[in-house]
């Protein structure tokens, strides 16, 4: 089964879905005025019915929209220091090129928005408690 994950911010949110063995089927950032449509059709072409949304200060606010979407478990976890991981997770895909090279990454600030990288630490967070679970 399928997860998605939400980094809830006012002007944009960053979303993603993983499968359950932790593959990333998509990930992006969105419009937060496009919430409720971009989670609509993502539910339907990957078929998740879970969402996990990080804890931040509009986490509220999103909730209540989502409540609209059928169907679907929202569950609310920690966003503690997923800002940071995020960045570091951005510049393992998008290594720096140039002289930019030279600098250490954590002196940098990535180029784009990173909160799509922060909803697949927040799934695979989730993902890492279900396996510990389990395990038990």
């Amino acid at each position: 089964m399928n997860i998605a994950a939400l980094d809830p911010g006012r002007d944009k949110c960053g979303f993603a879905v993983l499968s359950e063995a932790g593959t990333i089927l998509c990930q992006r950032v969105i419009e937060t005025n496009n919430l409720i449509h971009e989670i609509d059709a993502a539910k339907a072409d990957y078929g998740f019915s879970r969402l996990i949304m990080g804890n931040g200060t509009t986490s509220k606010i999103a909730q209540q929209r989502l409540a609209s979407v059928a169907g679907l478990e929202i569950l609310v976890r920690d966003e503690y220091r997923t800002t940071e991981m995020a960045r570091g997770e951005y510049w393992k895909a998008h290594p720096p090129t140039g002289w930019r090279r030279l600098l250490p990454v954590t002196m940098q600030v990535p180029p784009v928005p990173v909160d799509d990288f922060v909803a697949v630490i927040l799934a695979r967070r989730f993902l890492e408690e279900q396996q510990e679970r389990k395990g038990e």
